[in-house]
């Protein structure tokens, strides 16, 4: 069922760090109108926040390591139930692993809204390094740049509202080879399962930006 409304996208995106999904999920917002939850955000505000939950966050994602499935499935769920997410969403960086994408479906299958696609982003793991190294990002908007690849017009600074960027602390190449050992480990298993379920395409992530979001419309409008 397709029930939430118009755009009846229910949607994942699922690769590496670095592959370009926070870019994608801002276009799929703008043109379908669907909901972006990414895991990433929402727990770096939350590692902000001065408490012990705060604190315990901060400390794990510096390390390069992952949060507890239940922390994140909570998070997600109470996202889901927003007002924003009525006419469909999209999981950006959830699930990680298979506890977590069996409890994704329990619950959408209790709310009668299934996961209908999953997108895999697909990109080597040298240009991933590449990618990540040089990202700066505007905060608010979740607009990425790149030192080399898609620099702003000024230094540091988002083209469009003139606040200035910042540089994510696990952006650096030790993490980020740690955060790949990770994704290779735990979340390879679930491009099985959902294969299985026939919802998944498998895009080449190293395109422009632009032939990217190309070949991901074209699945959301057949």
């Amino acid at each position: 069922t397709q029930s939430k409304g118009s755009s009846g996208i229910n949607a994942e995106y699922g690769g590496p760090p670095g592959a370009g999904k926070g870019t994608q999920a801002i276009n799929l917002k703008e043109n379908f109108g669907v909901c972006h939850l990414s895991t990433g955000d929402m727990l770096r505000a939350i590692a902000k926040e001065d408490s012990p939950l705060g604190k315990r966050v901060a400390s794990t994602l510096a390390a390069g390591e992952l949060v507890t499935d239940s922390l994140v499935i909570e998070i997600i769920e109470a996202n889901l139930q927003s007002e924003a997410c009525k006419i469909g969403f999209m999981l950006d960086g959830f699930p990680r692993n298979l506890v977590q994408a069996e409890k994704l479906d329990e619950y959408l299958e209790g709310q009668s809204e299934p996961l209908n696609n999953v997108v895999e982003f697909k990109v080597k793991d040298d240009i991933l390094v590449e990618r990540i190294s040089g990202r700066m990002i505007h905060q608010s908007s979740g607009r990425t740049y790149h030192e080399v690849f898609a620099p702003p017009k000024v230094p540091m600074t988002d083209d469009v509202t003139g606040e200035p960027l910042m540089k994510r602390p696990d952006d650096n190449a030790t993490v980020l080879k740690r955060r790949l050992d990770i994704y290779h480990e735990q979340t390879a298993p679930l491009i099985e399962f959902y294969q299985k379920k026939g919802i998944l395409r498998s895009i080449d992530a190293m395109q422009s930006p632009e032939k990217v979001f190309k070949d991901i419309s074209a699945h959301f409008t057949h």
